[in-house]
């Protein structure tokens, strides 16, 4: 294993770990150079588990003991030795779990492969904050959604701050990027998907009477805070569908409607099936 100390650390290690607070500088920088960052032991092991392969690792020595699979696998990465002080004075802040580390950014899946075999897949139309892009891969990867598409403009799954939130779900649920709308409405009705979309219109449906019946393959469209789905992901719906709310509350924040979705089918589906049986 290469165990680098502060003192002996090459610039161009560091220089992956730089300004991580600067979230549009990041974003862009990380995307062109083909990384992404990993905070914590959990994630960072999970990165792993799902593959993907490392580029640098920075430590407080108190983590080296829980990330043997980084040192055992990968005896080349360097991987960086310092105090809390001289990670928070790199990155920007204060680095709380004490582990960081960079990885080759994985390629986005194919769009057509991906939904040949897919039946339950979410599509975040504009959806610009990575806390909620993070919590609604978590959701789908824990309520069987079999992929999640994102339009033009949306928030990197790849994000620090997603991933963290998502507690290294990205890394699980396959993802794919969609071609505007014109094109990806016409696409997701071709591979035989139904599209809806959540939206509080008087001409929508209750999700859970949308559930109780539901067509083969569904889309769930989600839009972001405030605005809702745009203009064009509402024409490409099929189906309108809300969940009704009470007490003055207008909508449920967008990764819990995107849970609630997943959920709903897959509620119904166990309920109709104990009936049957």
């Amino acid at each position: 294993m290469t165990i680098l100390t502060w003192e002996d650390a090459p610039q161009a290690v560091l220089a992956d770990f730089v300004h991580l607070t600067e979230v549009q500088l990041r974003s862009k920088a990380e995307v062109e150079h083909g990384v992404f960052v990993a905070e914590s032991e959990k994630i960072i092991n999970r990165a792993l588990q799902a593959g993907l392969t490392p580029r640098a690792a920075l430590l407080q020595e108190k983590h080296l003991d829980t990330l043997t699979p980084l040192i055992k696998q990968y005896p080349k990465v360097p991987i960086v030795l310092g105090t809390s002080e001289q990670l928070a004075a790199v990155t920007g802040y204060n680095v709380h779990r004490g582990a960081l580390a960079t990885f080759n950014r994985p390629r986005p899946a194919e769009i057509t492969p991906l939904l040949q075999n897919a039946k339950t897949v979410v599509v975040l139309d504009q959806l610009v904050d990575h806390a909620n892009v993070g919590a609604i891969f978590r959701a789908a990867a824990g309520l069987g959604a079999d992929a999640v598409l994102l339009t033009e403009g949306c928030a990197d799954p790849l994000y620090r701050r997603a991933i963290k939130v998502s507690m290294g779900s990205v890394f699980n649920v396959a993802w794919a990027h969609l071609p505007r709308w014109e094109e990806a409405g016409p696409l997701l009705r071709k591979m035989g998907f139904t599209l809806a979309g959540l939206a509080l219109r008087e001409n929508a449906v209750d999700l859970l009477e949308f559930a109780s019946n539901p067509p083969e393959k569904v889309a769930f469209l989600l839009g972001s805070e405030g605005p809702g789905l745009s203009r064009k992901a509402l024409g490409a719906s099929d189906v309108l569908v809300k969940i009704p709310m009470q007490n003055g509350v207008d909508s449920l924040n967008v990764a819990h409607a995107a849970s609630l979705s997943l959920w709903s089918l897959r509620a119904v589906s166990q309920l109709n099936q104990s009936q049957s049986g």
